[in-house]
């Protein structure tokens, strides 16, 4: 059994395990890096880390159309669900549930969570994601480090997923400290050069991730991915 992970540009990542398929952050419509349009994208859950248009993106479409359960804080399951949304699954950091793909915890996540209409969005997370076939998915979402993403890496992380973009979120020069703390087997930077303010140079920043730690960097372009 073996799960892909594919990035679509952004944070929004399309994660098939088991023959489930799963959507974090499904920032498609406005986005310029968008690898799929709302319309044609798979989803059987859908996770979302924080309230920003930019990670809700297109969460009520695809799962109007789909029938997709939507994965949250409890503050936007039940914002969802004043938007007709009828699945939703709401969680508090901490906490982990077993979905039908694996369990989800939520994690720690700097960052805010205002939602669209100026709806308290609860806090920001990040995604801690247990697959039925024993592999470990730490999606880190929008966050500036911190040291608790050493006890994530305890758990023992084949693939992180960290921003790189700075202004909003971690920076280069964070993101290869977030490495060192959570020591994942690979690792893949996002939420870099989708807008200007946000230009990084990936390879740059996998180069260093090379030489200063023991993971493998993964640079994707939009639409591309790789087996966990």
């Amino acid at each position: 059994m073996t799960t892909h992970v594919r990035w679509l540009g952004h944070a929004a990542m399309a994660i098939e395990t088991a023959g489930v398929h799963v959507l974090v952050d499904p920032f498609l419509t406005g986005n310029p890096k968008a690898a799929i349009t709302a319309d044609k994208v798979h989803a059987d859950f859908i996770l979302i880390s924080h309230g920003h248009g930019d990670h809700v993106g297109d969460s009520i479409a695809i799962a109007q159309r789909t029938g997709a359960t939507i994965i949250s804080n409890y503050e936007i399951s039940v914002w969802l669900e004043n938007q007709g949304i009828k699945k939703t699954h709401g969680q508090q950091h901490g906490g982990g549930f077993n979905h039908p793909f694996g369990r989800v915890k939520l994690t720690l996540a700097f960052h805010g969570s205002a939602l669209p209409d100026g709806s308290n969005g609860g806090n920001p997370c990040g995604f801690l994601i247990y697959l039925k076939d024993g592999k470990k998915i730490y999606h880190a979402a929008d966050t500036g480090l911190f040291g608790d993403m050493r006890l994530i890496g305890e758990e023992g992380i084949d693939l992180a997923v960290l921003p790189i973009g700075d202004n909003y979120t971690m920076g280069p020069d964070d993101a290869v400290r977030a490495v060192k703390f959570i020591q994942p087997k690979k690792v893949i930077p996002i939420h870099y050069d989708t807008f200007p303010i946000i230009a990084q140079d990936a390879n740059a920043w996998a180069a260093k991730v090379r030489a200063e730690t023991s993971a493998t960097p993964v640079v994707l372009q939009p639409g591309q991915g790789i087996d966990v």
